[in-house]
């Protein structure tokens, strides 16, 4: 069974940023080559929308067989809403509890962010998956892109 991995906005915008391009790229030939399955919000292209076209169209780029779309609904809406209620997060970082919750809900095996401050932060990471826990959740790997590369690949 393939690697379901969940793609927020800022790996998708990393491909194109010279601080964390080789390793967004890496991973997304991982899914051209069959490797991981990109799992990939309407949220994350909304979120997109203002970006400019080549970063937009990105995640259109990858094959079919190696994407899944999926939907931000009432349930992640629900546990977005409880990260902020139990303070993991402010409302200011809403948008960041909505892809955790959207990941969650979605029992993807990861989700990779560049976004170090509030998603791929160590006590972040322990506090969303404490929320996690006491809903009956299972417990969400948060890694960099360069975290889930196959080690051959590195």
């Amino acid at each position: 069974m393939l690697t379901r991995v969940y793609l927020d906005t800022s790996v998708i915008g990393g491909y194109f940023d010279d601080e964390f391009s080789l390793w967004s790229r890496k991973l997304f030939h991982e899914f051209d080559d069959r490797k991981k399955i990109a799992v990939i919000s309407d949220l994350t292209l909304e979120e997109l929308e203002m970006a400019p076209p080549v970063v937009k169209e990105l995640p259109h780029k990858i094959p079919e067989y190696a994407r899944e779309l999926v939907s931000f609904e009432d349930e992640a809406e629900a546990l977005a809403r409880e990260y902020i209620h139990q303070r993991v997060v402010t409302t200011l970082h809403l948008a960041d509890a909505q892809h955790i919750a959207i990941a969650t809900v979605e029992r993807v095996n990861v989700l990779v962010s560049w976004n170090f401050k509030q998603i791929v932060n160590l006590n972040k990471i322990h506090l969303f998956n404490s929320v996690n826990l006491k809903l009956g959740y299972p417990v969400l790997e948060v890694r960099s892109p360069r975290e889930v590369l196959d080690e051959k690949e590195i």
